[in-house]
This record gives structure tokens, sequence and C-alpha cells, in this order.
């Protein structure tokens, strides 16, 4: 796709980054046929070929209005598209530099404006888990639109946590909302690894992945979080005995992935940042290798295994290209685990705080993911990332929960 960037834009990071992936689009249309947004709305702008020219406008000098905002703000970031394009697009990227040069020329109203700064403020502060106490204690009195964002208390285990020193070990990001949460995801990880004769570290200073600020158009602040994971990380990294740096939300894992992208430019973080990115593995990446412990101790305790329904959260299968896994890896393992038949490819509507900035489109793809679900009469849902985890919760009455957490129950027998 020809184009010719506003002077504004010249020889800026940001201009020339979205050149390269502008002149990348063939206008062929695949990334259409499997967006989510598009299949609801059926308007082109709504689709990620839509929004690639709305962009590219922009950048040519075209002055943004609040419509061309609106569309930008209802594409999931989902990244099936990148998956469908067969020239490499790298609509992700393209997309954030989009929505921060509107943001900065189209004012948005007042209560949004509130609300997406509560959003990036509070989902990351420590205020958060006293928040969501005093929420849960509530739930009966809460608004209705809030109330199934809001998890039932997490069970005893969850504070449960290994204490047995092993040679081999991993760092394992905690995350901002998890522990608060759904806690148990991640005790639940360290229990496993456990069992698999690997330490679980924790950085006590890590935070945010910086995917919560960086999507809600907060560039800096996404940066600024990213920094200070790479500075809390470093020192365990430099005492050599760390293996790798573990993600069990797969929202945290692409982000964290591309760590040494983002900080390309900073010469203090750049060769930190891609080392990090390096050694960054999804939980399912360290399954195969645990697999002959797992089955051993699971052959002794001999536990009933639930047929389980598998949501794979598209930040792990487009946004990381990471496909399989989980379901050979627990297959292996004894567990009855199927995809939907269909739509397994899509959104389920969570995407980070999508599903409370576009609550209505969000609900029509849980509700469509849910009933892709239904006809595999799983006993639970089981997914790798608490945001989808948490969405299909809200419309379901099947338990939903991490894999790991299944795992996890059955190794306990």
């Amino acid at each position: 796709m020809q184009t010719q960037l506003a002077p504004e834009f010249q020889g800026t990071p940001a201009g020339e980054q979205a050149e390269a992936i502008l002149r990348r689009c063939v206008h062929c249309g695949f990334c259409t046929a499997t967006c989510p947004t598009y299949q609801l709305l059926g308007d082109e702008l709504d689709g990620p070929r839509g929004r690639i020219y709305l962009i590219k406008q922009v950048m040519e000098g075209a002055e943004p209005t609040r419509k061309t905002q609106l569309h930008l703000d209802r594409c999931l970031s989902c990244r099936n598209c990148e998956s469908t394009c067969p020239s490499g697009v790298e609509y992700g990227q393209l997309l954030d530099i989009g929505r921060e040069v509107v943001d900065a020329k189209v004012e948005r109203p007042r209560q949004e404006r509130a609300v997406r700064w509560l959003l990036k403020e509070g989902l990351t502060s420590p205020a958060f888990k006293p928040a969501l106490r005093v929420g849960q204690l509530l739930r009966p009195l809460v608004p209705a639109a809030l109330r199934d964002k809001i998890p039932a208390a997490a069970p005893a285990r969850a504070h449960d946590w290994p204490t047995r020193p092993h040679p081999r070990q991993v760092l394992m990001l905690l995350g901002c909302v998890q522990p608060a949460m759904m806690p148990n995801i991640n005790s639940a990880t360290a229990r496993v690894l456990d069992a698999a004769g690997i330490q679980t570290v924790v950085a006590d200073d890590a935070g945010c992945c910086g995917a919560i600020r960086s999507h809600l158009s907060d560039h800096q602040g996404g940066l600024d979080d990213m920094r200070r994971n790479v500075d809390a990380w470093w020192p365990l990294i430099q005492g050599g005995s760390i293996e790798a740096i573990v993600m069990n939300a797969s929202g945290c894992g692409v982000t964290v992935k591309d760590y040494g992208r983002a900080l390309a430019r900073d010469p203090a973080y750049a060769e930190r940042a891609a080392n990090i990115s390096a050694l960054t593995r999804d939980l399912s990446e360290l399954l195969p290798a645990m697999l002959p412990a797992l089955k051993q101790q699971l052959a002794r305790r001999g536990a009933a295994k639930p047929r389980l329904a598998y949501h794979p959260p598209c930040t792990l299968q487009h946004g990381q290209q990471l496909r399989g896994g989980v379901e050979s890896g627990l297959r292996e393992l004894g567990f009855e685990i199927h995809l939907a038949p269909s739509d397994s490819h899509l959104c389920c509507g969570s995407a980070g705080t999508y599903s409370v900035l576009q609550a209505a489109l969000s609900k029509q793809l849980r509700e469509r993911k849910l009933a892709a679900l239904a006809p595999l009469q799983a006993e639970a849902i089981v997914s790798a990332n608490i945001g989808c985890i948490q969405q299909l919760q809200s419309g379901s009455t099947l338990p939903v929960r991490h894999w790991i957490e299944v795992l996890d129950e059955a190794l306990s027998g």
C-alpha cells in the first residue's frame, strides 16, 4: 500500500514504523473474514482493512474525527487478522500507533476519559486488592454492569505456596489483577512446577506488564511499566540460575515477549529488554519437558479427570502464535480435552479492558463463544488467560478455570 506520510510524521519513530507496516498491506481482505467485530457489525471500517485505511489517512494528514476514534476503539486487538494475513502485516503495532495519534487529536468526552483513567490507574494500583474485597462483600449491591466482573472468593489453596528449593529456577510474573482476582492461578503454577522439580521465583517490585496502559493509548506509561519490570528482574537474571521467565497469563506473555521491540530505542534498556524477551515463555511451552515427572505423579494419585472444553486465548494463538501445546500436553497426561467444533479461532470478547469499554459487543462475543463450546458437553471450561476465564465465567454455569489449576488439582489427588 503506497503511503505518503504527512510532514509531522516524517522522520519520527511512529511514522517510520507505521509506513513500513502500511506498505506491506496488499488490500486482499483475508483479514476481514476472520475479524470478530466485522462479523458482528458488517461494516468495512470495523474490520482490519478498513481500520488500516483510516490509520493511513490520518498518517497522511487527514484530520481524524470522533467516528475515526470509535472504529479504532471497537477493535479487540485480538490479532486474528495477523494469523490470516498472507503479507505479514503487523496490524497490532499499527493499531497502537493509530490509536495514540488519534487520541492526541480527538478529545474524548469527559466521562469516557474518566473511565479510561480509572481503568489504567485502578487496575494497576495496590488499592485494587482491597477494593475488590469490598466489592466481593457487597456484591449484591454492586451495579449489574460490574457485578459479573467480581469473582468468587479464592479457595484456601490459593495461599499454599511451595517452599522446597530446586536447582532449576524460573521467574514468574504475578500480574496486576491476577493476585487479587484469581490468586490460585499463580500458586497452582508454582505447585505444578514444584512437582516437576522447578522452583518458582518472584520479584517483589515487578507489576503490570505494561499492556493495560499501552492499549489505553498511554504509551509512555506502558513503557514505564516495562522499565520497572526490567529493573526488578535483571538482578535475579544476572545471578545465572534463572532459566526462563514464565507467564501463566498469555496477555502478559505476548507483551513481555515484545519488550525488546518496545524498548529498542532506549539505550539504557534495549539490551536488557531484548534478553528478557528471549527468556520469556508461556507456561505451556514448559509443559513438554515436565511431562515425564508429572506422568509419574499422576499415576500414583489416580485422580479422576473431568471432560474439558478448551478456549485458546487470542494472545496465545494469534499474538504468540502458539497452538496445540496445552491440548497435546494435557492429553498426554490423560485428560480428555476438546476445542469448539467451530469458532475456536475467534475472540471471547474479553480483550483486556474491552469488556468494560465496549460492553455490548463484548457480551455478544461471549455468548457466541459459549454457544460454540456448548456441544462439547464438558464438565469444565479451561483457558490460559485470566481475562478469558473471567469473561466466560460471567456467562456460564460451568466452572471456568486456568488449565494449570485443573492439572494442580489432579496432582493433589
